[in-house]
């Protein structure tokens, strides 16, 4: 009997990806309540032919020379800056990540986001289960309009592009700010302005973030950034905490620089500053861009694929994030 090569999970993922993966290998799995800590992996990791792990795992070099056999390391999400890349490269290990899938359903928490806090949802909703609402009133709950209105969508890539499709719903004005300006017909196609990034903060009505985790994204926005923008404007974050200075946004919002933001990544995720926890002009979701069972399905699907490409087709996998291991 051949025996299966061997795969530590760093938590469970939804069925079909587990169905896949139990076809083919043993799974070591950790637990379903907490996330492994360092020490945990390094224990664990010792014998196994893949790793594969989540966005909220530190990946480091100490991890991924702790076993002598690992092949492959299959990120369960998008982005991968959790992941020290250098070294797996080094050690021509494959990284790869799930890309394009999470696409639509995260432009559509943004735009959920984007309602819930002009519209003052939550707060409506805290409101009318305590028993407050007496009857209609002409200044109750006034929230800001969204159509008509301008968007201001920092990083235009893909999940920047979905959420100006569907701004065009709303016949939103939509300006967009990338390192990389797009093309007059792209721009033209999807009906969208280029605009430097201190324009865009100062025109718009809402400012969605879709940019990566790097050097040059860190704290993009900070309180001077924020100043610049209207007092009637909102910020949504999408992308990765960091990208926002936490401590700038939370004098930005008890000052009033700003009317509200909309949060569902943090920059020392899980850990939250207390203050948008207590504000009135937050709503804050616990990292779901992702969350629908169709998008975490595939993403497991393609995750489970990816480990299959390298330890049993061998081949290069379909989403590789650093391909100069195959040269």
């Amino acid at each position: 009997m051949k025996i299966r090569k061997k795969i530590l999970l760093t938590r469970a993922l939804p069925k079909p990806g587990m169905d896949l993966l139990n076809e083919y290998f043993k799974l070591k799995i950790g637990s379903k309540e907490n996330a492994m800590t360092k020490s945990e992996i390094i224990n664990e990791i010792a014998g196994h032919d893949a790793l594969i792990c989540l966005l909220t795992d530190h990946i480091d070099a100490e991890i991924i020379r702790a076993s002598r056999q690992l092949r492959v390391i299959a990120n369960f999400a998008v982005g991968y800056n959790n992941i020290d890349i250098k070294t797996a490269t080094k050690l021509k290990i494959p990284v790869t990540n799930t890309p394009g899938v999470l696409t639509e359903t995260t432009a559509d928490l943004t735009f959920a986001l984007l309602l819930t806090i002009a519209r003052r949802i939550i707060e409506a909703d805290r409101f009318t289960r305590q028993g407050k609402f007496t009857g209609w009133s002409p200044m109750l709950f006034l929230g800001q309009d969204i159509y008509n209105k301008t968007l201001g969508v920092i990083g235009m890539g893909r999940i920047g592009r979905a959420v100006a499709h569907r701004a065009k719903g709303f016949n939103m004005r939509i300006l967009y700010y990338d390192t990389l300006r797009l093309s007059e017909k792209e721009e033209n196609d999807l009906g969208i302005h280029y605009a430097a990034l201190d324009k865009l903060l100062q025109e718009s009505d809402f400012v969605s973030i879709h940019v990566p985790l790097n050097k040059q994204t860190h704290h993009l926005i900070n309180l001077e950034k924020l100043e610049l923008m209207k007092k009637s404007a909102y910020i949504i974050n999408v992308a990765r905490g960091a990208v926002i200075d936490e401590k700038g946004l939370v004098t930005a919002l008890k000052n009033k620089i700003i009317a509200g933001c909309g949060l569902d990544v943090y920059e020392n995720e899980p850990d939250i500053q207390k203050e948008l926890l207590e504000l009135k002009n937050t709503v804050v979701v616990p990292h779901i861009g992702s969350a629908s069972i169709e998008t975490r399905s595939n993403m497991a699907l393609i995750t489970a694929n990816n480990v299959i490409s390298v330890l049993i087709d061998k081949t290069r996998a379909p989403h590789t994030v650093n391909p100069e291991v195959y040269e």
